[in-house]
């Protein structure tokens, strides 16, 4: 008998036994008590989750139901709803929208008629100051005549048609222009435009030609021109013999 075949029969159940030899020498380890690990069982359950309690909520709501407010109505309740009537009024009937109507109308014709006396005095003060002659009452407040004064002081300057300089026929179709009336830059192509007028019932505003000049007539015996080099525009005293007279418009 060998000693492994002895240390074999003696040992005990579950104990296992390891040999190993070195060097001619016989070496045994013994591990004793050494059990088989078991696996842990597996549940056989869902695993177990972090769940809200239904029935806890379930209950918190019945208790918030129950504490809130109830309407009680009564089975023969009724519901009634206010009528008013509606009364429609037209802007012709409508007294207050009417009266306004008429407050603002005057306003703006009181303003109108601030400004167009407001022109009018700037006008005669124009004509005033700055005409060389005694310019007419009847030519103050004419259309023409109050757009012609504007451009007393500017210079003569042949071939000129505007405010930097005008000849005759360059002023007098730049100031009918501004009334909407078409004039050729030509003295003796005006002559041909309008109606002539006898020299009687010539009227401020009016056109007055003769050959190689026109001007404009400002009653009585003055006009507004452009002259002639190194002069201005500017009221003087009709100096033609027996000019012509057009009435424009």
């Amino acid at each position: 008998m060998t000693p492994l075949t002895e240390l074999a029969q003696n040992a005990a159940v579950g104990r296992r036994t390891a040999v190993a030899a070195a060097g001619g020498a016989l070496l045994v380890s013994t591990f004793g008590g050494a059990m088989a690990a078991q696996a842990a069982p597996l549940e056989t359950g869902p695993a177990k989750m972090n769940s809200v309690d239904l029935n806890a909520l379930t209950s918190q709501a019945r208790e918030s139901l129950s504490n809130a407010p109830v309407v009680t109505v009564a089975p023969d309740a009724e519901l009634s709803v206010e009528k008013s009537a509606v009364s429609v009024v037209s802007a012709a009937d409508n007294e207050d929208y009417q009266a306004e109507l008429a407050a603002k109308e005057a306003e703006e014709a009181a303003e109108a008629a601030a400004a167009e006396a407001a022109e009018t005095a700037a006008a005669a003060a124009t004509v005033s100051t700055a005409s060389s002659v005694d310019v007419p009452a009847s030519a103050i407040g004419n259309s023409v005549i109050s757009i012609a004064s504007r451009y007393i002081g500017v210079p003569y300057v042949s071939g000129g048609s505007s405010p930097s300089g005008f000849d005759c026929s360059g002023f007098t179709s730049y100031v009918y222009g501004q009334l909407g009336i078409s004039l050729p830059h030509s003295s003796s192509a005006q002559s041909g435009y309008g109606t002539q007028v006898p020299a009687s019932e010539a009227q401020p505003g009016d056109l007055m030609w003769t050959p190689g000049h026109v001007s404009i007539y400002a009653g009585g015996n003055t006009m507004i021109d452009a002259s002639k080099p190194g002069t201005v525009v500017d009221f003087r005293t009709i100096w033609q013999s027996n000019p012509t007279f057009i009435r424009l418009g």
